[in-house]
């Protein structure tokens, strides 16, 4: 057991770290390789589907489709090296997620504001842990000292006081979460610090 981490508000009541980046949606047409990429599918003024992995495209004929498949079966097929089934959308009808410029973090806005445009799957700005209403399952960024983001983590629970009196919660990678849901291990967690854990 390490020695306790220094209280990163001491000295300062303005410290707090910078957002992380937003998600935001960019149409597969417009090139870049896909496999492995996080991707949304659906079709303008009816809804999008989430949690979605993409494989390379295909052409057949003169149409060029996207393998898509959930995430679950993306994370089992890559893990213990074997085929999984993945129905072929049509290209215009997949998203890329990429990640936009850093920012300010959003803040809770009136419902007017938060209306989006149904022509294409609307940005998604992170919200800081301690403003989001629950954890347990959702993806989950941790900002790192450094300034960088660690991404691709699930929280596994909600807010809780440490042992050492920190308000926390637990995460653990993507993999390890799907992982749990198939071969019923339990992940590994870390301990992450609420004013360092945002919702993606």
């Amino acid at each position: 057991m390490g020695s306790p981490l220094p209280d990163p508000f001491a000295g300062s009541s303005d410290w707090a770290p910078p957002a992380p980046r937003p998600v935001v949606p960019t149409p597969a047409v417009m090139g870049g390789s896909l496999r492995g990429k996080r991707v949304l599918v659906g079709l303008p003024g009816h809804g999008w589907r989430t949690d979605l992995r993409a494989d390379e495209k295909v052409v057949q004929g003169s149409r060029t489709y996207v393998p898509v498949m959930p995430e679950a079966e993306w994370y089992r097929a890559e893990a213990e090296q074997t085929e999984v089934f993945a129905p072929l959308v049509p290209v215009e009808r997949v998203w890329v997620e990429e990640l936009g410029m850093a920012g300010a973090a959003a803040a809770r806005a009136d419902v007017v504001s938060r209306l989006v445009s149904m022509d294409e799957p609307p940005r998604r700005n992170p919200v800081a842990a301690l403003d989001a209403d629950r954890l347990s399952g959702r993806r989950v960024i941790q900002v790192l000292d450094s300034g960088g983001e660690r991404r691709d983590l699930r929280a596994v629970t909600e807010l809780h006081t440490s042992d050492e009196g920190d308000i926390c919660a637990r995460v653990t990678t993507e993999l390890d979460w799907y992982r749990w849901s198939w071969t019923g291990k339990t992940p590994s967690t870390l301990s992450v610090p609420v004013h360092l854990l945002w919702v993606e």
